[in-house]
């Protein structure tokens, strides 16, 4: 039997709807629409256009109604941090728009002078970052919210707008800075500090409940009928680690590239803890009521501003080259630590590299392929310690590594590989489409458990496996953790 159930996966870029089809206990995924999500700039604020993305979303069902398959059910999943705010009458109050990053640094700092960010974060389980919810909030016209009817993250809100059922999925409400983990409620404390009416913030759900039937008036524009609108993991993060084809009952963690990195593992609850938030790691809920714990690390970030730099001196390099003069540079020549301070700002940052190394007695790398090599080496011992402390906060050895949508970085997986002695293993894109489609199986009860779940993604997704063989790699990093201080 098929079972047919649509994804819309709404980023802060780019935006797909697909369609997923579970049939002999396989899931297979197809992208029927893909759409830029071109935010417009006014006074330094970002205006999210909300009717646009709408409009694309219906656009991609009607494609999806050509099909003439019985749909079971849809979901949307995002970003976090930013919202809608509903009229009392069930409209939406327009624009929908983050204010500028330096209005929102000194909202969450005057936040700060108010309520500890030690106390937020044991409320939240979620370490602070400017844009959070409450930190947009708090930069608000109180007046005004205090005469709005909902607010909704954005993936919440259009299950809401398809639904009309207003409700709060609790991996997404992570995000808002706002929700406490442990008890599975919105922070009253948080609240009452920021002066925000309770009565804005909808109930929270669990991930994977259907929230109701789709609007009549969106079945009639769509010719979509009996379709079911369920919260799955409405959290981009949380739906990617719910489509992961991991074992039943292995200890697995994950990275998540970009110019900054993501990663954490699942555990059964929340750690809410002092050395938790000297870590600097984070909680959201996930799927079968489990805990994504992950931390914000460097990603290429340097490597960018490093091709930022060069750029200036007219010495632009493409980044495959770059890898290719990385790869014949000597292994292990210059190593940094890239949480060191000066790592963390703009700046010319290959002096930065090479003055590291310099106070530290290393060869100092002077061309481009070299330094590529030092900060491609730095990352993979950077995942290494995070990996160490992942399992010191959850007492758990990490058995494999999953990097999502990581094709395109393979000498860096390569790298990894070899610095934490595990077999990495490279999950295709759509993970995180992937993970809102199972939930939606489930909720529906097509598929029984998490462990079904699990299993039919083991069967639906090809990946790569990469196991480590050099050892060389043990003594480099332990040459790096000598340079470091304690």
């Amino acid at each position: 039997m098929d079972n047919f159930y649509v994804a819309c996966e709404l980023g802060a870029e780019r935006s797909r709807v697909l369609m997923g089809n579970l049939r002999g206990g396989r899931l297979t995924i197809s992208e029927t629409r893909h759409f830029q999500n071109s935010p417009l700039t006014e006074n330094l604020s970002r205006i999210w256009n909300i009717p646009e993305m709408y409009r694309e979303i219906l656009a991609g069902l009607r494609e999806i109604a050509n099909y003439e398959e019985a749909v079971s059910s849809i979901s949307c999943h995002s970003w976090g941090g930013d919202f809608m705010v509903f009229d009392p009458d069930g409209s939406l109050d327009t624009p929908v728009c983050r204010p500028p990053e330096t209005k929102l640094t000194t909202g969450m700092e005057e936040f700060f002078s108010q309520v500890p960010w030690e106390t937020v974060y044991d409320e939240t389980g979620v370490i602070p970052q400017p844009d959070d919810t409450l930190f947009q909030l708090a930069s608000e016209n109180l007046r005004q919210l205090k005469r709005a009817g909902r607010l909704l993250p954005v993936a919440d809100g259009f299950n809401h707008i398809l639904s009309g059922v207003p409700r709060v999925e609790m991996s997404l409400a992570g995000g808002t800075q706002l929700f406490n983990p442990q008890t599975g409620t919105w922070s009253e404390r948080l609240l009452a500090a920021a002066r925000l009416p309770s009565k804005m913030f909808p109930r929270l759900v669990p991930p994977g409940i259907a929230l109701g039937a789709m609007r009549t008036i969106i079945s009639k524009e769509t010719k979509l009928d009996n379709v079911q609108v369920v919260a799955a993991c409405s959290h981009e993060l949380m739906a990617a680690l719910a489509g992961l084809p991991v074992a039943a009952n292995e200890n697995w963690a994950f990275i998540r590239h970009g110019s900054w990195a993501l990663m954490g593992t699942e555990i059964a609850e929340p750690i809410v803890s002092e050395a938790a938030r000297e870590l600097q790691f984070s909680n959201q809920i996930g799927l079968g009521g489990s805990t994504g714990f992950h931390k914000r690390i460097m990603g290429f970030w340097v490597l960018e501003e490093c091709e930022r730099h060069w750029r200036t001196q007219d010495r632009e390099i493409d980044r495959n080259v770059l890898i290719h003069f990385a790869g014949s540079s000597q292994p292990f020549e210059s190593l940094v630590d890239l949480t060191d301070p000066r790592f963390q700002t703009s700046g010319d940052m290959p002096f930065k590299i090479q003055e590291f190394c310099r106070e530290t007695n290393q060869t100092i790398p002077r061309k481009p392929g070299q330094i590529t090599r030092c900060v491609l080496e730095s990352l993979a011992f950077l995942h290494r310690k995070t990996l160490c402390e992942i399992e010191a906060m959850t007492g758990h050895k990490i058995t494999r590594v999953f990097v999502l949508d990581g094709q395109q970085h393979s000498v860096l997986n390569h790298f990894t590989t070899n610095a934490l002695q595990r077999p990495v293993v490279v999950v295709p894109p759509g993970s995180g489409a992937a993970g809102n489609l199972i939930m939606q199986a489930q909720a529906l009860g097509h598929v029984a458990t998490v462990a079904e779940a699990r299993d039919i993604l083991s069967r639906s997704i090809k990946t790569q496996t990469i196991v480590p063989h050099s050892r060389a790699w043990d003594e480099a990093y332990a040459r790096l953790a000598d340079l470091v201080p304690a």
